[in-house]
């Protein structure tokens, strides 16, 4: 059985849907991007199933949070899922290209297909996808919108202290 339940979060509405092998979707509701997503009839509303990730997801927007503690199931390619696992390892408050991101997957030369990966990322934030910029630094493609890919950036950015 998968569950889902929506929380209004500082930035935009977020649905979570899952079950008990892992967190599947995170929605941001940004009315912006190309994500289409819709909740299957056949899930079942459980706000209680997602108290901590929710929790979770509201203390990241709320700049308390750098590191996400939730189990994750997301459905993709092998492919897709070894992008997934490299873009978790991105540290908060930091950016890499999506050429880093294959360089770090030991392929220099699959930056678009990182790109494509990237993309079908089902699990935003706590999969930082956020995380990855254009060669050039600058933000290309967000599937919730470049708005909040900017916000979310800045959040970090403005929550990581200068090091001395």
């Amino acid at each position: 059985m998968t569950f889902y339940t929506h929380i209004d979060a500082p930035f935009c509405g977020v649905i979570l849907a899952g079950d008990h092998h892992g967190l599947s979707h995170l929605h941001l509701c940004t009315g912006e991007g190309k994500r289409v997503f819709e909740i299957d009839p056949a899930w079942e509303r459980n706000d209680a199933f997602f108290k901590e990730t929710a929790g979770q997801v509201l203390a990241y927007f709320n700049g308390e949070l750098k590191e996400f503690h939730v189990a994750l199931n997301p459905a993709g390619t092998a492919f897709q899922k070894r992008v997934w696992a490299e873009l978790t390892k991105i540290p908060f408050g930091e950016l890499r290209t999506y050429k880093e991101v294959a360089a770090a997957m030991g392929n220099d030369n699959a930056s678009r297909a990182v790109g494509m990966a990237n993309s079908k990322n089902p699990i935003p934030l706590i999969v930082p996808c956020h995380r990855v910029v254009g060669a050039d630094g600058k933000l290309t493609g967000f599937a919730h919108g470049l708005a909040i890919k900017e916000r979310l950036i800045r959040l970090e950015q403005e929550t990581t202290p200068c090091l001395p």
